[in-house]
C-alpha cells in the first residue's frame, strides 16, 4: 500500500501541470499531471504535499485546500494506492526546472485536452464543488475499467454515492443534488428501476437507497 498526494495549484485561471519526460520507468511517463508524491514516514498529508511541490516546482504552498481521495486498487506494481488531493491557490516563489518533467501553466479550460489518466478528467471536476470526494479508479493494463464515488458535504456528511461499473470514462458525471423523485436519476437524468429497495439507473447504472431524501 502506498500513501501519496496530489496537488493542482491554481491561479487566474490557469492550473500549475506537470510534463512527466524527464524520469526513468516513471509510471506516469508521458501523461501530464499535478504535483505530489508518496507520504515519508512519519509525515502528514499536509506536510507532504507541501514538500512535494516545492520540491518539483520551487513554490512554497500556504493553507493547501483538501478536496478529497483517491482509491486507486493495484495501480503499480500490484499495490493499492491511496492519493490525498488537495489544490493550492496561496503560494509564493518562482519556478525552477523541475526533475520529473516540464512545469507549464495550463488554461483551465484546455486542462483535459492533455494527455492524461483516463480517470483524472472526471475528478478535475469535483475540484471546483463544495462537498468532499472520495473515489475509487481501478485500471486494468493502463486502461481504466470502472470508477465509483461518494461525495460528503460539510453539514449533512454523506451526500450521496455513485457506482459506475464498467462505464467509458466521461460517462459519470457529478451529483446535481437531492431530488426526491425516484424515477430519475439524480446523475445523468435516466429512467430508473426499483430492485430491493435500490434504485437504479438503467443508463448510468448509478444506485441509491430507496429511503435517500
Amino acid at each position: 500500500m502506498k500513501l501519496a498526494t496530489l496537488c493542482y495549484v491554481k491561479a487566474g485561471g490557469q492550473t500549475l501541470m506537470l510534463h512527466r519526460i524527464k524520469r526513468r520507468n516513471d509510471m506516469h511517463a508521458g501523461k501530464w499531471n499535478g504535483l505530489g508524491g508518496k507520504l515519508l514516514p512519519g509525515e502528514s498529508p499536509e506536510e507532504c504535499v507541501v514538500r512535494e511541490v516545492y520540491e518539483e516546482s520551487g513554490l512554497r504552498l500556504y493553507e493547501p485546500d483538501l478536496r478529497g481521495v483517491l482509491t486507486f486498487p493495484s495501480f503499480s506494481d500490484g499495490e493499492d494506492w491511496y492519493t490525498f488531493v488537495y489544490v493550492g491557490r496561496r503560494f509564493s516563489g518562482e519556478l525552477i526546472e523541475s526533475e520529473e518533467g516540464v512545469l507549464s501553466w495550463i488554461d483551465d479550460d484546455k486542462l483535459t485536452s492533455l494527455p492524461l489518466w483516463e480517470g483524472d478528467p472526471v475528478f478535475l471536476r469535483w475540484l471546483e464543488q463544495d462537498r468532499f470526494f472520495s473515489g475509487k479508479f481501478v485500471y486494468l493494463g493502463g486502461k481504466l475499467t470502472k470508477y465509483e464515488v461518494v461525495f460528503y458535504t460539510p453539514l449533512r456528511g454523506v451526500q450521496s454515492g455513485m457506482s459506475l461499473i464498467g462505464a467509458a470514462p466521461g460517462d459519470g458525471q457529478e451529483l446535481s443534488g437531492s431530488s426526491t423523485d425516484d424515477t430519475v436519476c439524480w446523475v445523468c437524468g435516466g429512467h430508473t428501476m426499483k430492485r430491493n429497495c435500490k434504485i437504479i439507473c438503467e443508463r448510468c447504472g448509478f444506485m441509491r437507497d430507496c429511503s435517500d431524501p
